[in-house]
């Protein structure tokens, strides 16, 4: 059964509007864009500020969350809104989904990265020890709000780490060449992503409300992710998730290579683009040194891993392969 992804393009003054009445609204906002919770066009009970780094992103600060929201008084008809990028949304949304059982949530992702990928979905997890997304649930947020202004002022580096789930999604589903358009506005100094990041929400919208608890066709998002998960590990979250993510792209690239199912070139070609788009395109670690933070990835089924493999632009597969594998062939 799929599931409803409510997704409002809006100005911020305007998302107000759209939050239904409740007991209380209530929001955890990262500290980087505090300013967001008093233009939204409706009045804040209280704000939880949070640093919303990898390391904070842990059951210990949902259950911080939880015990805010006791002492604010919050009952089963409170409403939570997460302000920020996808530490934020995923901490707000894993705890509104157990908080009291469950009360109603909402997200406004506020940078490129959660705005066409983490904050939609209803994927909602947490770290354990260092490893990604260990602890999670399935719950869809009530809306999604996505609004340009907090993209306005993001800096570039963060930009550019976003682009590669911009980039990602459109080698999974390129309709109207838009693949080739965000190469084209990133090469650009990011150009006009507005409406790209629209189009690449709706992509990831339609595969999550068809697969919401990746069953099938909701794998297909991970493109890259099984590398960039083991690339984060080891780096001791010193590389950002976004650019893991580009460099875990070009390897996936390079494996369906080596297996012989990707369009020739094909790695190379993606390398050529993400570097022209300011993207880290080269892994500084081993494959061997990446092997054993992949066999405990949440994606490893036994000894097989799921890794998403791109035949060419707008086509992708899953492909089971063990750690070994992946290091013979792509050592090769």
């Amino acid at each position: 059964m799929g599931a409803v992804i409510n997704i409002i393009h809006c100005p911020l003054s305007e998302v107000g509007s759209f939050i239904p009445e409740s007991s209380g609204l209530f929001a955890v906002c990262d500290r980087n864009v505090s300013y967001v919770p008093e233009r939204i066009g409706a009045e804040v009970q209280g704000v939880f500020m949070i640093e919303a780094t990898e390391q904070n992103k842990t059951v210990e600060t949902v259950a911080e969350i939880c015990r805010w929201l006791m002492e604010q008084g919050a009952d089963r008809k409170a409403y939570l809104l997460g302000i920020g990028g996808g530490v934020t949304t995923d901490v707000t949304g894993f705890a509104a989904s157990v908080y009291k059982r469950g009360i109603r949530f909402g997200f406004i992702p506020t940078t490129v990265l959660s705005q066409v990928d983490a904050a939609i979905g209803g994927k909602n997890g947490v770290n354990l020890d260092s490893f990604k997304n260990m602890l999670g649930v399935f719950r869809q947020p009530e809306k999604t709000f996505i609004c340009p202004e907090p993209l306005e002022t993001l800096p570039d580096p963060q930009i550019v780490s976003g682009a590669a789930e911009l980039l990602k999604t459109f080698i999974i589903s390129n309709e109207n060449d838009n693949y080739q358009k965000a190469v084209e506005a990133l090469k650009g100094g990011a150009g006009d992503l507005g409406p790209l990041v629209a189009e690449a929400a709706k992509v990831k919208a339609g595969i999550a409300s068809r697969d919401p608890e990746e069953h099938g066709e909701r794998r297909l998002l991970n493109l890259g992710h099984t590398f960039a998960h083991a690339i984060e590990k080891i780096s001791g979250e010193k590389i950002s998730h976004g650019n893991a993510v580009s460099m875990g792209i070009i390897m996936a690239a390079r494996l369906a290579e080596k297996t012989g199912i990707a369009e020739e070139g094909l790695a190379g070609h993606l390398e050529n683009d993400f570097a022209s788009c300011g993207l880290p395109v080269v892994c500084p670690f081993g494959i061997g040194d990446l092997a054993d933070a992949m066999k405990k990835d949440k994606k490893a089924e036994g000894r097989l891993i799921h890794f998403v493999l791109p035949m060419k632009i707008g086509l992708v597969e899953t492909r089971d392969f063990t750690a070994d594998e992946v290091v013979r062939l792509l050592e090769e």
